[in-house]
């Protein structure tokens, strides 16, 4: 973990979530233990388990140090779960995002210390590769799916919360690799990265550049199609974690797990964590 600390005392009880799209549970389940061993997560909040609940490799998860999991999967794409090491309770009062019913948020409370916390899970659509909703459906889907967001969390502002996952955006110039020639690009667009910051600014504080400043290059994804993409670094920051605005204060740390992305299978996503006081 970064040692960098900020806010909350240094010596505070530390709650550790984080997040990782896996790109398959069943493929990469093993890769679980190497996870737990480098961050040691309370919470871990998956993208793109692919796996019918049915299916879901509930001895590998429990194996890895995770009692207590809800999860949301569908066969060959999508899919959410989140593990935990402390008892969570599921909220069921969630949207059916854009009525697809396609495996894309799961929220639960768990009790700390200070008082109950809601952390949620989403992964949101990546968006095809034409930035234009009018001839792009997958596009259309992705807008809809964060205003749907923001208008559901514009109801009142969010308190004690944590929201985690592959939202599929990077939103600031240094979260890709060139702001410019990117612009055009499915992930940061205008559009996209003007509609994420309004969902972020409605109640949440953005935990991981809590720590790094925006002027410091930070990414948490690097395409396949890199054949080295260490010596490329073409990487982009889709994976995030926030917190409500009345939980900046406790955060002490985070880390992004970029030696992973060389794990094998590889997924092209890396996880990222971040520690609150409880």
């Amino acid at each position: 973990m970064a040692i960098k600390r900020t806010g909350a005392a240094a010596g505070a009880a530390g709650l550790r979530i984080a997040t990782w799209n896996i790109n398959s549970l069943r493929l990469r389940g093993g890769l679980l233990n190497a996870l737990v061993k480098e961050l040691r997560p309370d919470i871990l909040c998956l993208q793109e388990t692919k796996v019918p609940d049915d299916l879901f490799p509930l001895e590998a998860v429990q194996a890895a140090g995770f009692p207590h999991m809800l999860f949301r999967g569908m066969k060959a794409y999508n899919g959410v779960a989140i593990l935990s090491r402390l008892p969570i309770t599921p909220v069921d009062d969630t949207p059916d995002w854009c009525a697809r019913g396609d495996c894309r948020h799961l929220a639960v409370r768990v009790a700390v210390p200070s008082g109950a916390l809601t952390v949620h899970n989403f992964y949101v659509p990546a968006g095809g590769d034409v930035p234009d909703p009018k001839l792009n459906d997958k596009f259309a889907h992705k807008l809809q799916f964060i205003r749907e967001m923001t208008e559901f969390f514009g109801r009142e502002p969010p308190r004690r919360s944590v929201l985690l996952g592959d939202l599929n955006i990077a939103p600031l110039e240094h979260d890709v690799w060139s702001h410019r020639q990117l612009l055009d690009v499915v992930s940061h667009t205008p559009v996209e990265t003007e509609a994420l910051l309004t969902l972020q600014k409605g109640g949440f504080h953005d935990a991981v550049r809590h720590f790094v400043a925006e002027g410091e290059k930070l990414y948490t994804w690097w395409s396949y199609r890199n054949r080295d993409w260490r010596a490329s670094d073409r990487g982009r920051r889709l994976d995030h974690a926030w917190v409500s605005d009345d939980l900046a204060s406790s955060l002490l740390r985070h880390a992004i797990l970029k030696d992973a992305r060389d794990w094998q299978p590889a997924s092209d996503h890396v996880p990222v964590c971040v520690e609150i006081s409880v």
